[in-house]
C-alpha cells in the first residue's frame, strides 16, 4: 500500500551565491471528498458549473487551492458571508456543545427582553396622576394620595389603583370627600422681612416660616384663625432670597405650587430694584432681552425706570438670585429688593413680617 509523507525532507540550502529563485508549484490540496471520507461523491452534472474553472493550467489551479477546512471551525473570512444567509428560525435556539454547555448560535445576538405590559405600553394612554396633574386638579403627590383612597372617578368608575393608565381624554371626577379636602387647604401670603430665608434654615438664620403664627395674623378678624395643624404641608411655592423682602407664599395646595413653580409656569413677578452704578450702553435693552444665566437663555422680561436709582422689573421665570445677577452683566449693583406682585395677587397694605390668608375669591393667574 502506498503512502504519502505529509512532510517530506527539504533540500539543503545552495551554497552558491546569486542562485535563481526556482517556483516550485504549490501541492495540490486534497480533494474534499478526501478531506472528509462521510461525504458523498457528486454526480455526474453537478460539475458543469465548475469546468470553465478547472479548464486553467495546472500550475494555477494549484496556487489558488486553498487548504480544506477542520470540520467543525468555520473560516473567519466566511463569516460575513454566512452570517447574511442565517435561517431566521433558528434565532434564539441554542446547541449543544461537547463539553455538555450550551452556546448561542447566533453570536453577539441580544437576548429579547420581557414583553411589555398592558400597565407599561404606551398604546394604554397615560397615567391617571399625570393627567390630573396637567389638568389642574392636583399635583401628582395628591394625586396619588386621592387614587389610593378610592376619591378618584374615571369615566364614572372608581379607581384606586396607583400607576392606573386612562386615555388622555377621559373624564375624571373627584368624591365630594376630595373638593371637602382639597377646600380645606390654605395658601398664605407673607410680607418677608431682609435677614430671613424662604426655604430650609441657614446657619445664623431662620426660616421665613418662622413667622407664620396667630399673632403674626393679619387678618385675624375677618378670616379664620390659624392653627398649628396647618403647618403639615405647608410649604414655599417659589423663594426670595435673603437679602431681599416683599411677597413670599406658602402653601397646601399642590395645585397653586404647580401654577408658580411648574417647569411651566408663565406667572408673571413684579419686583422693585433699587441700584446704583453706570449702566452699560444697551443695557436696559439688555435687560429687557438678551441675557444668557447657566449658560441658559433667559425668558423675555419687561425692565423699566422708574426714577434715578430704581428700576421695575417683571418677570415670567425665577432663577437663583436672577435679578442681582443680571443687573451684575450690565454694569449695575442690586442694593435693595421688594417683590410686590405675584400674578394677579399684590403685596398692597400687608406688614412687614406678617402675613394673610388668600381669600376665596382671590386668584394668581
Amino acid at each position: 500500500m502506498n503512502t504519502v509523507r505529509k512532510n517530506p525532507p527539504q533540500p539543503a540550502p545552495s551554497r552558491i551565491a546569486g542562485t535563481l529563485k526556482v517556483n516550485r508549484p504549490a501541492p495540490e490540496a486534497p480533494s474534499v471528498e478526501a478531506a472528509d471520507p462521510r461525504r458523498k461523491p457528486k454526480k455526474e452534472g453537478e460539475q458543469g458549473g465548475r469546468a470553465g474553472r478547472d479548464s486553467r493550467p495546472d500550475d494555477r489551479r494549484a496556487k489558488d487551492a486553498k487548504p480544506p477546512r477542520r470540520a467543525g471551525k468555520p473560516d473567519a473570512r466566511d463569516n460575513g458571508r454566512n452570517g447574511a444567509r442565517t435561517d431566521p428560525r433558528s434565532e434564539g435556539r441554542s446547541s449543544v456543545r461537547s463539553d455538555g454547555r450550551t452556546s448561542s448560535r447566533e453570536h453577539g445576538a441580544i437576548p429579547p427582553g420581557p414583553p411589555l405590559t398592558p400597565r407599561t405600553s404606551t398604546a394604554e394612554g397615560l397615567r391617571l396622576s399625570k393627567v390630573m396633574a396637567d389638568r389642574g386638579i392636583c399635583s401628582r403627590r395628591e394625586a396619588d394620595e386621592l387614587i389610593e383612597r378610592g376619591w378618584v372617578f374615571v369615566d364614572g368608575k372608581r379607581v384606586s389603583e396607583l400607576g392606573t393608565r386612562i386615555d388622555p381624554e377621559a373624564r375624571i371626577a373627584l368624591a365630594p370627600e376630595a373638593k371637602q379636602e382639597q377646600a380645606q387647604r390654605v395658601t398664605i401670603l407673607l410680607h418677608k422681612p431682609v435677614g430671613y430665608v424662604s426655604g430650609q434654615p441657614e446657619p445664623g438664620y431662620q426660616p421665613a416660616m418662622a413667622l407664620i403664627g396667630s399673632d403674626t395674623q393679619y387678618d385675624h378678624e375677618t378670616a379664620q384663625r390659624f392653627h398649628p395643624s396647618q403647618f403639615k404641608g405647608l410649604a414655599p411655592a417659589g423663594r426670595l432670597d435673603i437679602d431681599s423682602t416683599g411677597l413670599l407664599v406658602f402653601t397646601q395646595d399642590g395645585r397653586i405650587a404647580r401654577q408658580l413653580i411648574g417647569d411651566n409656569s408663565s406667572v408673571e413677578k413684579e419686583y422693585i430694584v433699587r441700584v446704583e452704578g453706570t449702566l452699560a450702553e444697551n443695557g436696559l435693552a439688555l435687560l429687557n432681552h438678551g441675557l444668557w444665566l447657566d449658560d441658559r437663555p433667559l425668558r423675555e422680561a419687561t425692565v423699566e425706570w422708574i426714577n434715578d436709582d430704581q428700576l421695575r422689573f417683571v418677570l415670567r421665570e425665577g432663577r437663583k438670585r436672577q435679578i442681582r445677577r443680571m443687573c451684575e452683566l450690565v454694569g449695575l449693583t442690586v442694593i435693595g429688593l421688594k417683590r410686590v406682585r405675584i400674578g394677579k395677587v399684590v403685596l398692597r397694605d400687608l406688614p412687614l413680617g406678617q402675613w394673610r390668608y388668600l381669600a376665596e375669591d382671590e386668584k394668581f393667574a
